[in-house]
């Protein structure tokens, strides 16, 4: 279907601006894609926001000057739509289609608003809007310090982080693994008792959803907490491991699956990326290559054995094998690194990351007062 076919269709609906949004999100989409099957990166063709055998519905972004968001007591949303649309609930031709508004804006007052992305959610019966804004760099946070963090993103610790002041931070992700895998098997079994010629289900697509928005509200609430904490630490500039060279040597196969199909890489460091901005914290993506098996004293790697959350080396070198990997990764380009302290342990409780009330797994061993890690 050409794209003048797309607009005869659905333009009397939606109206000629958005069905060109979504023309226009279609190719970046293949663009992306043929960009990074270049590089050997890509991971199957481009969904619009997934397929619809995955239980993801059509979505559809609103072009910036197609619509308008008022904030107050009756907050609303005012979008552009065809004149089909505007025929069936007897709008005038000059008339946009008013739908309310809750919830409060990160930013009410910002230089260009951007394309709005619209979708209904089944499960809630509610439509729900993302809308991306430009602000200006004078109302954004600046460093304290000129600081540098290392993150390494793992399997079962979603995220050990390493600062240059000597902190060490460690989010825990056992129970969010668990929840996920239990949903997927759950959405295994109902597809197994599927009619021949069906792929899904309504059942089926809530389950998708459920999961998809669990591990989201978790990794924007990570995101949250852990830029904030490094802003008042005073750093400025953040490392994370491009993941696409550690699932190639990764010491577990099932870690690779369930860091890859949990952790959606791309759209967390994209999450990352925009929550730093607004600290005017640097994320930079580099190569991690080996530190989660090198030992940080000798930096030798194949002297070095990993058992679940410890690394120990044959030269004596015992410690968590997470947090080591970032001080590894974060020594790598930055040699002065202080002392390390006591390492926060944060756990997600389906609303919030507390820090937990008991040790680092294997605290005996990365406790400075116990044993020397990374130094």
């Amino acid at each position: 279907m050409g794209e003048q076919e797309y607009r005869g269709r659905y333009g009397g609906t939606l109206g000629a601006s958005t069905v060109q949004q979504i023309e226009r999100k279609n190719r970046e989409a293949w663009r992306s894609f043929f960009a990074l099957q270049k590089k050997g990166e890509a991971n199957g063709k481009p969904g619009f926001w997934g397929n619809e055998r995955e239980g993801r519905d059509l979505q559809t972004y609103i072009r910036n000057t197609s619509y308008s968001v008022e904030w107050g007591e009756y907050s609303r949303l005012e979008i552009l739509v065809g004149s089909d649309l505007k025929e069936e609930y007897g709008l005038g031709a000059r008339e946009r289609l008013r739908l309310e508004v809750r919830g409060e804006p990160n930013w009410k007052e910002y230089d260009k608003q951007g394309r709005l992305e619209l979708y209904y959610d089944e499960t809630a019966q509610t439509f729900r809007a993302f809308q991306p804004v430009t602000v200006d760099n004078s109302r954004l946070a600046q460093p304290l310090a000129s600081e540098e963090a290392a993150l390494d993103i793992g399997a079962n610790n979603l995220v050990a982080c390493t600062t240059t002041t000597g902190q060490q931070y460690l989010y825990e992700g056992r129970g969010l693994f668990d929840r996920f895998r239990e949903t997927t098997r759950r959405i295994a079994e109902l597809q197994s008792k599927l009619r021949d010629g069906r792929y899904s289900s309504k059942q089926i697509r809530s389950l998708y959803r459920r999961r998809t928005r669990r591990r989201d509200h978790a990794q924007d609430a990570l995101c949250r907490n852990l830029i904030e904490r490094l802003y008042d630490e005073g750093v400025a500039t953040v490392y994370v491991g491009d993941l696409t060279d550690v699932l190639e040597t990764s010491w577990s196969v099932r870690s690779n699956a369930k860091t890859h199909n949990f952790w959606a890489f791309r759209a967390f460091i994209n999450r990352l990326a925009c929550t730093a901005e607004e600290f005017g914290i640097t994320v930079e993506v580099r190569t991690e290559a080996w530190t989660s098996q090198e030992c940080p004293n000798c930096g030798s790697t194949d002297r070095t054995t990993r058992h679940q959350d410890s690394l120990t080396c044959a030269f004596g070198s015992d410690g968590h094998a997470d947090l080591t990997a970032s001080e590894t990764f974060l020594r790598r380009h930055n040699s002065v690194v202080r002392p390390m302290a006591r390492p926060v342990c944060l756990k997600w409780d389906d609303h919030e990351w507390s820090e937990s009330p008991r040790s680092v797994p294997n605290e005996e061993h990365t406790n400075p007062q116990v044993a020397s890690v990374g130094r």
